[in-house]
């Protein structure tokens, strides 16, 4: 008989809660109170206040790279204390944990999901359990019981569906042009859109257009051109990012979440 695998231990947490209050301090040590061999890594705490379109992008543009069997763990979650769902998705690699409010959707395209479990069984929550802090009463711990190896099926039903969310996707017009906009802005001010650069590659010229501003050719590198300079360029999560070099992108141009932008391109 072969071994038995030995249990995650990894555990990525991802919310909104910034590091200014205990908050995130708190579900650390709640998650060590059930399992002290845990390995804790912060994705980030920093996703705008109740953005789950923000925790979703981000989220599904970073969990591949961790190790199988990571354990992430989500809490962006407005509903907190209403009879919102918390779910469990396992996939071939991963578990995830998170509100069932569409933050975990792109995984039905991203991601092959094995099974998803409503989080309901109290014997692995902390009790007295709070209406407004969930993610120590019941995230931590949870978390902490999965990475001790206990199964999902033990933590609730299993259900047949998640909650989805409307993420917005590129278009492509008659002529061509690729329509996007800009989905997140990262600590350097650089603003990130969801058009893959995958969608122009190989081409000779590529134009990219937002508000009043007018990129004539993608960049390379965060340094290449002036200083100040208005660049575009595929980042590093394979999207078209627009930045300015040795400065802040979103506050030279004004752009926000939201706003459209178009790249004109012609294949060679």
């Amino acid at each position: 008989m072969g071994a038995m695998a030995a249990p995650p231990d990894v555990i990525a947490l991802l919310t909104d809660f910034g590091l200014k209050d205990h908050y995130v301090g708190v579900m650390k040590g709640v998650i060590l109170g059930v399992n002290r061999n845990a390995r804790i890594i912060d994705i980030s705490h920093d996703i705008p206040t109740q953005g789950i379109l923000d925790a979703y992008f981000l989220l599904s543009n970073t969990y591949s790279y961790f190790p199988e069997g990571t354990i992430f763990v989500a809490v962006v979650d407005p509903g907190v204390g209403t009879d919102r769902s918390i779910i469990a998705v396992q996939t071939g690699k991963h578990t995830f944990l998170a509100p069932d409010n569409g933050l975990l959707g792109f995984l039905e395209k991203d991601d092959a999901i094995r099974r998803i479990v409503q989080i309901k069984n109290r014997k692995y929550f902390l009790e007295p359990l709070s209406n407004t802090f969930h993610g120590r009463d019941i995230f931590a711990p949870v978390a902490g019981h999965l990475s001790l190896g206990t199964d999902l099926s033990l933590l609730g039903p299993e259900i047949g569906r998640m909650e989805k969310i409307a993420a917005p996707a590129p278009k492509v017009t008659r002529e061509g042009v690729i329509v996007g906009e800009i989905v997140s802005v990262d600590h350097f001010g650089n603003l990130v859109t969801n058009i893959p650069g995958s969608r122009f590659a190989g081409s000779d010229t590529v134009e990219v257009r937002f508000g009043k501003h007018v990129i004539g050719r993608l960049a390379t590198s965060y340094a290449e051109g002036k200083k100040g300079q208005i660049l575009a360029l595929v980042g590093s999560t394979g999207n078209l990012e627009i930045s300015v070099n040795q400065g802040n992108a979103r506050k030279k141009t004004g752009a926000k979440v939201g706003d459209g932008v178009r790249v004109v391109h012609r294949d060679k």
